[in-house]
């Protein structure tokens, strides 16, 4: 028997419905804390289904918002090199390819000179032009991300909001229905506190 009341039956036979939903009908032996344990496993599954999927969606949003707006603000100007860049993919700041950061000197737009770090590329002698990328107010800025990696990066954004929230919902769900279980068993222990020497007393 399972410990419903209902007799078992196997995985996805015609019990198995009325197992994941008896706590919803009236049943002699349904108490408050199966309620309030139903409508936990309810609520976690909305939130984590429907929470999940907005907050994905807004996060994935925001996130692309946002590279549009570096795509818009940032700007490539001319620079010099004022050193020699030697190094390759793994020496010294490289991050990656055959880019490098270097020290280059710029013009902003209203004539004012200025010096900075930069990634360029490597392999280039001191006075080279090359390009970098600046805010509006003239400050050096990482390149702005293309539209394809500005979408890739947001779905990854999305989709690491939308398991986050997924996490704490199942988290915060799991302590509750871990805390209505101990209620459950300390209910049990007590009534059994007084029945248990009353069946005691008469078996022996």
């Amino acid at each position: 028997m399972a410990d419903d009341g209902h007799p078992e039956k196997g995985p996805g036979g015609p019990g198995t419905g009325r197992r994941l939903l008896w706590r919803w009908r009236s049943n002699p032996l349904r108490r408050r804390d199966d309620v309030v344990e139903a409508c936990i496993v309810l609520a976690v599954w909305l939130i984590v289904a429907v929470g999940g999927a907005a907050v994905g969606v807004l996060t994935g949003r925001a996130a692309d918002g946002a590279f549009a707006r570096e795509r818009a603000e940032r700007r490539p100007v001319a620079a010099a090199l004022l050193q020699d860049v030697t190094g390759t993919a793994g020496q010294g700041s490289g991050l990656g390819g055959d880019r490098v950061m270097a020290e280059v000197r710029w013009t902003t737009s209203d004539g004012s000179v200025h010096t900075g770090r930069a990634m360029v590329r490597s392999g280039q002698a001191a006075g080279a032009r090359v390009t970098v990328w600046t805010d509006p107010r003239g400050d050096l800025r990482p390149e702005p991300r293309t539209g394809t990696e500005a979408r890739t990066e947001a779905v990854l954004f999305g989709g690491a909001a939308a398991l986050a929230l997924a996490g704490a919902a199942l988290a915060a769900g799991g302590g509750a229905r871990y805390w209505l279980t101990r209620r459950r068993v300390d209910a049990w222990g007590r009534e059994w506190d007084l029945v248990g020497p009353r069946w005691t007393h008469k078996t022996g």
